[in-house]
């Protein structure tokens, strides 16, 4: 016979368990909603749209904000934490993008995050996402 701290260790791990899958479950369904959206034509055209003026906008602002890309990658090269500590938050890291302006900028300097895509070349972009988004 077990004992009732077996018993109720037995029930926590069952619930527990169900937890798991009911997460897990919510999540697989939440990802074919997002995946459904996404793929929708109308979606993919203003996503298209979106990405174009980034990069035109990138582009424009580069002859001005090169030196903070320059920065960058002297501080990544030197691995200058502080000089990286200083920058601005934000980031897609899902696109490869991490803005190379000063923390602070959207407000003091009205501008967009700026830094450089995936494929290095410039961009811009207004907002910010976590990581993994």
């Amino acid at each position: 016979m077990r004992s009732a701290s077996d018993q109720e260790a037995g029930e926590q791990q069952v619930r527990d368990a169900v937890r798991r899958h009911v997460r897990t479950r919510a999540f697989a369904e939440a990802e074919d909603i997002i995946s459904a959206v996404l793929s929708d034509p109308g979606v993919r055209e203003a996503r298209e749209r979106v990405e174009a003026a980034e990069t035109d906008l990138g582009l424009e602002l580069c002859a001005r904000l090169q030196s903070f890309q320059d920065r960058y990658d002297q501080a990544v090269a030197e691995g200058d934490a502080d000089g990286l500590a200083g920058l601005c938050g934000g980031k897609h890291g899902r696109w490869g993008r991490i803005c190379v302006l000063p923390g602070g900028h959207e407000t003091s300097m009205e501008e967009p995050h700026w830094g450089r895509n995936s494929e290095g070349r410039p961009i811009a972009w207004v907002g910010s996402a976590p990581d993994d988004w």
